[in-house]
């Protein structure tokens, strides 16, 4: 079985993405320790929040500089929502935050939408091919939830209206603004295309 290690570092609704993990036939664990992520096939970087401290509670933990050395080892990184918010390079959100600098770019308020956070299901359009989509329709709808978001990325692999880099990816480093594990069956189906990728 596939074991994919689920970052806990005290952010975020951690037991949603487990359970949906587990449901597609992975070992999910969560954990705060970093040679339990060295051991694991695929680590999933979660979060809810704002970006600094986030930020801080992955630095205090020795955890960001981990997850940094392991990607460029060639571990496949999954980022959800903030935790994949934290992979980009930089943050405008509350002023000016250096991130893990695993995918270029950065983080900005959402603009052209009448309110925020932006609450729902969006449509997402496939702006590039990836074994993230594989099995899923182009312009499927995904549930989001967020007041920040990647501007239009090099590594980008999809889009909405509210969100110029919806989805990235970069080799075995990608993420997603949306939360696959709220998000029905092509949520599940993006959690199981990513534990394939692990295996």
């Amino acid at each position: 079985m596939t074991a994919i290690a689920i970052v806990d570092y005290g952010v975020g609704n951690v037991h949603s993405v487990q359970r949906a993990l587990v449901r597609v036939g992975a070992d999910a664990r969560l954990t705060g320790d970093l040679d339990e992520l060295e051991r694991a096939d695929g680590v999933v970087l979660p979060g809810v929040g704002a970006f600094a401290p986030a930020l801080a509670r992955l630095s205090e933990r020795g955890l960001g500089r981990g997850i940094v050395e392991l990607a460029r080892r060639g571990k496949p990184v999954l980022g959800v929502c903030l935790g994949y918010q934290l992979m980009f390079e930089e943050s405008t959100e509350h002023g000016r935050h250096q991130g893990l600098g695993l995918l270029r770019g950065r983080v900005v308020e959402v603009a052209g939408s009448e309110r925020l956070p932006v609450i729902g299901w969006c449509r997402t359009v496939q702006t590039a091919a990836s074994p993230l989509w594989d099995g899923i329709a182009d312009r499927s709808y995904f549930y989001y939830v967020h007041s920040y978001a990647p501007e239009s990325s090099q590594e980008r692999v999809g889009c909405t209206a509210h969100a110029p880099a919806a989805a990235a990816a970069r080799d075995n480093v990608m993420g997603t603004q949306f939360h696959p594990e709220k998000s029905g069956a092509d949520g599940l189906r993006l959690y199981a295309n990513f534990v394939a990728m692990c295996a």
